[in-house]
């Protein structure tokens, strides 16, 4: 990647262009991050732009990476009082509040739901919104012991994007039947899991 910030100033134009990205998507599509379009948005010569930026692909990444801290985040501030003494129920909330913040986030939706990313995601940046899930379940289930219990919810997260991903593709947006999908497999991945921990 091509992004070279050490400077509180570059570090200032860096997210400049991040938000410049997110603009764009809120009104147009994906291919309209270029370089000369993000710098119009941004207020900054292209030559700034390509400084930090070689290709919008980077810029992309970055704003993926973005979301996702965004979906953790509000994943772990929406934690209620409210108690799950059951596995379905709290995995039916976990799944509800990621979909929440995808369909109230159409930047979200049309870089990540709706588009193959590339490069793709890294898992350390899936990590930070797994980790949120599993501390969840965790809080209110006592979970049994299962191999690679991190692992897991990895992967159980990826379901979820992937079914509200193609959701998206088969329906044009996401609705209740992606939700309702998500929350079967992620359920059946989990079981299976713990059924194979010994």
């Amino acid at each position: 990647m091509g992004v070279s910030a050490k400077q509180e100033r570059s570090k200032l134009r860096v997210a400049k262009i991040i938000e410049a990205a997110h603009q764009i998507l809120l009104t147009q599509d994906i291919d309209d991050i270029t370089i000369s379009n993000l710098a119009i948005h941004s207020d900054l010569k292209r030559t700034s732009t390509y400084k930090f930026f070689a290709n919008p692909d980077d810029v992309k990444l970055l704003l993926v990476q973005r979301y996702f801290k965004e979906c953790s985040e509000e994943f772990r501030q929406s934690d209620s009082n409210h108690e799950y003494e059951d596995l379905s129920k709290a995995l039916e909330e976990s799944v509800v509040r990621i979909f929440n913040f995808f369909t109230t986030n159409i930047g979200a939706q049309k870089i990540i739901l709706q588009n193959t990313v590339t490069p793709p995601v890294e898992s350390k940046i899936l990590h930070l919104l797994s980790q949120e899930v599993l501390s969840f379940i965790e809080k209110n289930i006592k979970l049994p012991s299962m191999f690679n219990k991190e692992g897991v919810f990895l992967v159980m997260v990826q379901i979820i994007i992937s079914i509200f991903s193609l959701n998206i593709k088969e329906n044009g947006e996401l609705n209740q039947i992606g939700k309702s999908e998500a929350q079967r497999a992620s359920y059946s991945y989990l079981l299976s899991c713990i059924a194979q921990k010994d």
